[in-house]
């Protein structure tokens, strides 16, 4: 026998392009099926333009069966029509005969093969009143209104209830029949013997006893008449449903008149859905036209052409309704069991293999934090060409392999371009291409927790080694500040872990404000779930450039610049000092006199773009909290658009973090004492004047292009240092 989720198979059939019939049709096969209204709801949600909240509990009610009843097997052949393919068993087609449903074990508490009958025995000593009045005080209070029936009529050999009596309250009636002299029909009315007599089991607010007049929705009545009673009474005990009443019917099925607590009519709809499915799970074919909470069910203490309708039991089971949910819920947790340590000692599993070396194992979290200019996207984008091609992420290795990047948030084409953008910046060869799958979602995406089922049925197969999600905020569920929410966020990626057995990478923002002086773990914003669920947590910081060190770097690019151009020329070198290759002020001027007119526009161009590339990179430092693997070292980088570039100079190592310090601080430090700040300069201009000086002449235009600036202020540091004379514009030491 075949098994077949129909929730699954759901997911292939979109609501919005059926028509009413085959719409109506989805349902009633859910419902023939034994799945809840609630399904049916949530799955027509997805036709935002023709859904109407409580339309489908309305129609759901009306399902009363047909001469050709619809079946799951009409929902299996509409996703088949729209793609779906049965993938249990290789080569199996499902047939009409096979068993559709949810999985087996699923809320299943019952055995069938092993169920034991429990009597059910007439009480010996039969008080009729004493069952009534214990039958009311059980389930009313003395101020509510109880509706019964005891008068009948007759139809095809069938006896059935009137509307019946609705005026009177519990209370009244207990001290009637508590006065009756056991004659119950004097108070009630009396009834006919071959019929019995039937009560409702939830108030009324004494206008009618229609649904609209119940005024507590306490009790579902749960009856199945198509197996013997001893095995009904097992089954209800196996289950523990939290009956109030358990009520003999005088002929061949138990009332359970079962807690249900609820307080809404749409919660109790909803509830007894749950209730029924259940049941059905476990072998008890409940008779679905029972749902009704003013629904009608027999009177214990009364007379069925010739049987008693009797009190089986009260109050047994579990004691409430969320205590027996949680119970029914807990005995499939498919949780495992625990195991012993001394077990596994000598045996012990070996650890998932790594993903990226000294970060993140194959099947595990990674979080990847930073603010909004850190780029965060190319980095995603650079980690999954890396694995695509198995070369190296910011310096660690990865392994090679297949990856899916979710795009939620950049338009396709923006999208794509990006991903050869950075092929091109890194110059790698795109040898792997078909290792990297791309899912656009932007504008479709849907909160985790339905995105999750749905990624995982799209990957299954695919052998994914890793999938990354970028950015997380476009799925959230929840209030990002709220722990339990967050927690059940995050297990979603838990879920995509487990079910591929993929590593999962997504990315999050920081939260406002200063970050420098936090721990890299608390910068993410929101819970600190965040920062504590993921097995890896990268996060990016910018560092805070000053114009000293702006100029170093343009200083040291034209001097490569000019370097490359220079090698071209024979003995270029026998005109260059190992001083001249350290200046760019030297290398411009020596490649005025060597190179062409040509050449050295050309030259001073490409300084200029060289320059302002310089500007326009932001500089970045990596910081991490790993689960699996020692604390790393910092990685200082730079980001130059599309890619982040590590540095490996080490000019960034002493540069202090955006925000490390409060203003204050750095206010102070820049106040220096004037002795310190007057030394300091005698200091530089010395410095400037032995550098120049290497050249021969000094002068003071050379003076103010080494120091970065005007030949002005040159001339106003020769005046305070007191130990150099200036002779037109040549400078000399005393």
């Amino acid at each position: 026998m075949v098994e077949i989720d129909l929730i699954e198979v759901l997911k292939y059939i979109d609501p919005s392009i059926l028509d009413y019939q085959e719409w109506v049709n989805v349902g009633m096969g859910l419902k023939e099926e034994g799945y809840t209204c609630s399904i049916w709801d949530e799955w027509s949600r997805q036709d935002t333009r023709r859904y109407h909240p409580g339309e489908c509990f309305k129609k759901w009610d009306t399902f009363r069966g047909a001469s050709t009843a619809i079946t799951a097997g009409t929902i299996v052949q509409m996703a088949k029509d729209h793609g779906w393919e049965y993938e249990k068993d290789e080569g199996h087609e499902l047939d009409w005969n096979d068993v559709i449903g949810t999985k087996k074990e699923d809320l299943v508490v019952v055995d069938k093969n092993w169920l034991e009958g429990k009597e059910v025995s007439e009480p010996s000593d039969w008080d009729p009143v004493a069952q009534l009045v214990k039958y009311l005080e059980i389930l009313f209070e003395a101020s509510e209104n109880v509706g019964y029936v005891t008068e009948c009529w007759e139809k095809d050999g069938k006896y059935l209830p009137t509307k019946g009596a609705w005026d009177r309250t519990a209370g009244e009636l207990i001290q009637q029949l508590n006065n009756c002299n056991g004659d119950i029909g004097s108070v009630l009315g009396d009834y006919k013997e071959e019929a019995g007599a039937w009560i409702r089991f939830n108030p009324l607010d004494g206008k009618g006893v229609k649904n609209e007049n119940v005024t507590e929705f306490r009790y579902a009545l749960v009856e199945s008449d198509d197996m013997p009673i001893d095995q009904q009474h097992a089954i209800y005990s196996e289950l523990e449903l939290p009956i109030a009443c358990l009520v003999h019917s005088g002929k061949k099925s138990l009332h359970a008149i079962v807690k249900i607590e609820a307080g809404t009519y749409e919660e109790y709809r909803k509830r007894v859905d749950y209730l029924y499915n259940v049941c059905k799970k476990n072998g008890l074919k409940v008779d679905n036209q029972n749902r009704n909470p003013s629904r009608l069910s027999r009177m214990p203490g009364v007379i069925r052409n010739g049987q008693k309708q009797f009190l089986v039991d009260t109050n047994i089971g579990k004691e409430s309704w969320n205590e027996w949910k949680e119970w029914i819920e807990s005995i499939n947790d498919d949780l495992p069991d625990p195991e012993s340590l001394e077990s596994e000692w000598d045996n012990l599993p070996e650890l998932s293999p790594c993903l990226i070396d000294g970060l993140l194992r194959q099947g595990h979290k990674m979080l990847i934090a930073g603010p909004s200019k850190a780029g965060k996207s190319f980095a995603l984008i650079e980690m999954c060409i890396a694995i695509a091609e198995g070369k190296e992420w910011l310096g660690w290795k990865c392994t090679k392999g297949k990856i899916l990047y979710v795009n939620l948030e950049l338009d396709r084409p923006s999208c794509l371009h990006r991903f050869k953008d950075v092929y091109n910046a890194l110059e790698w060869k795109p040898n792997n291409l078909s290792n990297i799958d791309i899912w656009n979602l932007r504008g479709k995406s849907v909160p985790m927790d339905k995105l999750a089922p749905k990624l995982i049925r799209r990957a299954q197969k695919k052998n994914y080694i890793a999938i990354v999600i970028d950015p997380i905020y476009k799925v959230i569920t929840g209030d990002e500040n709220s722990a339990d929410q967050m927690a059940h966020f995050c297990n979603q990626f838990d879920k995509v872990c487990t079910e591929l057995g993929c590593a999962v990478i997504y990315c999050h923002h920081h939260s406002k404000g200063s970050q420098g002086n936090k721990r890299s773990m608390d910068r993410a914003s929101g819970s600190g779930v965040f920062a504590r669920d993921p097995d890896a947590l990268i996060d990016l910081i910018e560092l805070e450039l000053n114009d000293n060190l702006f100029k170093n770097i343009e200083n040291n690019v034209i001097c490569k610049l000019s370097e490359n151009k220079l090698k071209y020329i024979d003995n270029w070198n026998d005109e260059v000092s190992r001083d001249d290759l350290c200046s760019s002020s030297a290398m411009l001027k020596i490649s005025k006199e060597l190179l062409s007119s040509e050449q050295y526009a050309a030259l001073e161009t490409e300084a200029e773009e060289a320059k302002t590339r310089v500007r326009q990179r932001s500089a970045w430092r990596i910081e991490g909290t790993l689960r699996e693997f020692p604390k790393f070292s910092p990685v200082n980088m730079w980001f130059n658009y599309p890619i982040h570039i590590v540095d490996k100079s080490g000019v960034l190592n002493d540069v202090e973090t955006e925000g490390e310090k409060a203003p204050w601080q750095k206010a102070i430090e820049k106040r220096k004492p004037k002795e310190k700040k007057e030394k300091e300069r005698k200091e530089s201009f010395e410095t400037a004047y032995e550098a120049c000086s290497i050249e021969g002449k000094v002068t003071i235009k050379s003076l103010a292009e080494y120091m970065g600036v005007t030949e002005k202020t040159v001339r106003n540091r020769i005046k305070e240092n007191g130990n150099f004379w200036i002779d037109e514009n040549e400078v000399g030491k005393k």
